[in-house]
């Protein structure tokens, strides 16, 4: 399987970009979702070069969202997943990495979680199956895209999927004990992000 080198993967990001702060927002918080993988794949049986493509290339969907004043349209946010499979798919990206888009958000959504919240997406089961998903899904949980940005202690994104349903804190609870918390403390100072 092809999987792209940073490189491609920046120029990708760089071209579906609609300005600058635009690709500097998704394109920094993909680098840091990828330092967090990082942490948690040491000693796993993964192929960490697909992680990596995964953590890099997740939330490439989101450029989609954004309007052409530059605003981003926050009522249709949980959409950036499906179109950030469309968009890779149409690139010629395998289905194995087209998946990290469409099945990171939240904990995984269901169909049962689309109909139930009404969700405006197509109905299927958008949840993290590999070991490769799942990381990169566990990873991106520690870092959000707020303004300004920030980053999530476990507690904190453990208090916040709550609001889901009790199967989303058990799944997240599932990942902190298999993959280990990730020391966000260096990372937070680094970028100049809060750490909540």
């Amino acid at each position: 399987m092809w999987i792209p080198g940073d490189g491609e993967v920046q120029a990708l990001h760089e071209r579906y970009a609609p300005s600058p702060q635009a690709f500097d927002l998704v394109w920094t918080h993909c680098v840091i979702v990828c330092r967090i993988a990082e942490q948690v794949v040491d000693g796993l049986n993964v192929n960490k070069d697909l992680v990596r493509a995964g953590c890099l290339l997740h939330d490439i969907g989101v450029y989609r969202l954004y309007d052409i004043t530059g605003e981003l349209d926050h009522k249709r946010y949980v959409r950036h997943g499906v179109l950030g499979h469309e968009l890779l798919s149409d690139e010629g990206f395998p289905e194995e990495i087209c998946r990290f888009c469409s099945h990171h958000t939240g904990m995984g959504l269901t169909a049962d979680d689309i109909e139930s919240q009404r969700l405006p997406l197509p109905k299927g089961d958008y949840v993290a199956e590999s070991d490769e998903e799942r990381i990169v899904m566990y990873a991106d949980k520690f870092h959000s895209k707020t303004v300004p940005p920030r980053f999530v202690s476990a507690d904190s994104f453990a208090l916040h999927v709550r609001r889901y349903g009790e199967d989303k804190v058990t799944a997240f609870q599932t990942m902190r004990e298999t993959f280990g918390e990730p020391d966000l403390a260096p990372l937070a100072a680094e970028y100049g992000h809060a750490l909540v």
